[in-house]
């Protein structure tokens, strides 16, 4: 009889701050929870406390920890998920409370997933590299020997400082070869990129999730792999594209998402060099997510942080087959938001933005997708005809 494999549970902790707004911070640890089943654990229940800032020493407060972790006993929880990134400190003192299961935060889950999810050598490097980088500050009061991701604890003086510091030699070696490594790669990227001539170049940016390999397999009737979980992509991946004989190139890359550790988006910043160096940036965004417009503020402030805020943006919302609007009541003293609106109110409202080029799609049911094209013909084309001004017989 085949013994049954155990089922990994996980219980996220989050905290509404002042200022904050409940049903946001609910988005956040549903958002979390997402996070944990693409990393393959069971979201089994959440843990938020009021309180005006996080605890320096354990990041709640001791009676809810307490709570936590004899709910942790009780239900033979696998793993304990904070939604914000814990200092060394924090999680030594949260998993002297919590001693039956794991504690980790959203940045070392994310750092997880992306090891599980990178199939190249250059995008398993960028994670190890990550990796690293989280773990160096957080090797103080504790020692772990690199063979395992968490190892046992030192203790003051003798072999556990001793340890401590060979560890934190060990990880700067590491770190110091890798960078290294990468920088070869860089080079050979750079030099591929180049190759491609002045081909007018479109970027898919976005969140995490949003449908962009989807949109890439239509537009490129490529292969590239998409499925309902998060960060489904890493590696960028780029195809050559004709419309009406204009000629392009169109990159997919990986999604973005709130509180994308630091230390990705270093090690990542190669990658997304596509996003730097595109003509026009097409954002895709999920209309049918109520936070779509805090997701878009993300990808604002990631394309800010690599410096590519200040292309040509296309904005594609997506999966309009999905959208719901809740009712609004009129005798509410509430103001009416987006929640409220129908999708034709939404799409009046974006529309008549200036200087945001936009278009409502569903990729999965194809529904504005020759429009899609057309725009995107529009855009390459006149780019392509200030480039190549001799060959407008072309259209």
């Amino acid at each position: 009889m085949n013994e049954e494999k155990k089922i990994e549970k996980a219980v996220f902790v989050g905290i509404i701050k002042e200022g904050d707004k409940e049903r946001q911070v609910m988005e956040y640890l549903d958002e979390l929870e997402f996070l944990a089943e693409t990393a393959g654990a069971t979201g089994d229940r959440k843990f938020v406390q009021k309180i005006p800032k996080p605890d320096n020493a354990t990041y709640i407060r001791k009676g809810k920890l307490e709570e936590i972790a004899a709910y942790c006993e009780e239900n033979q929880i696998s793993y304990v998920i904070f939604d914000d990134e814990l200092s060394g400190m924090q999680q030594r003192n949260i998993e002297k409370v919590v001693k039956c299961c794991p504690v980790i935060d959203r940045t070392s889950l994310i750092l997880e997933i992306f090891a599980q999810r990178a199939k190249t050598s250059y995008a398993k490097m960028q994670v190890e590299l990550a990796r690293y980088n989280y773990m160096l500050p957080r090797l103080a009061g504790m020692w772990t020997h690199l063979e395992r991701q968490r190892g046992g604890r030192g203790t003051r003086g003798g072999m556990g400082e001793t340890q401590i510091e060979a560890d934190r030699r060990i990880v700067k070696e590491r770190i110091n070869r890798l960078k290294e490594q990468l920088k070869k790669v860089d080079r050979q990227m750079a030099t591929q990129r180049g190759n491609r001539g002045s081909l007018v170049r479109l970027s898919l940016v976005g969140y995490t999730n949003v449908g962009k390999s989807t949109l890439m397999n239509l537009l490129a009737k490529s292969d590239v792999f998409a499925e309902n979980k998060l960060f489904a992509t890493l590696d960028t991946t780029v195809r050559k594209v004709v419309i009406e004989n204009v000629p392009f190139l169109l990159s997919d890359t990986v999604g973005f998402i709130r509180k994308l550790p630091t230390q990705l988006i270093e090690a990542f910043k190669s990658t997304l060099d596509e996003v730097r160096e595109a003509d026009i940036l097409v954002h895709v965004v999920d209309i049918s997510h109520p936070d779509f417009e805090d997701q878009m503020k993300v990808v604002e402030k990631t394309l800010s942080d690599i410096g590519a805020q200040d292309k040509p943006i296309y904005v594609v919302f997506n999966k309009i087959d999905a959208y719901k609007h809740e009712e609004y009541d009129e005798f509410s003293l509430e103001p009416k938001t987006n929640l409220n609106m129908t999708l034709d109110e939404l799409k009046n409202t974006w529309i008549a933005k200036e200087k945001t080029p936009c278009i409502f799609i569903s990729a999965t049911k194809k529904i504005g997708i020759e429009k899609l094209r057309n725009d995107i013909y529009k855009m390459v084309a006149e780019i392509h005809a200030g480039r190549y001004p001799f060959n407008n017989f072309l259209w």
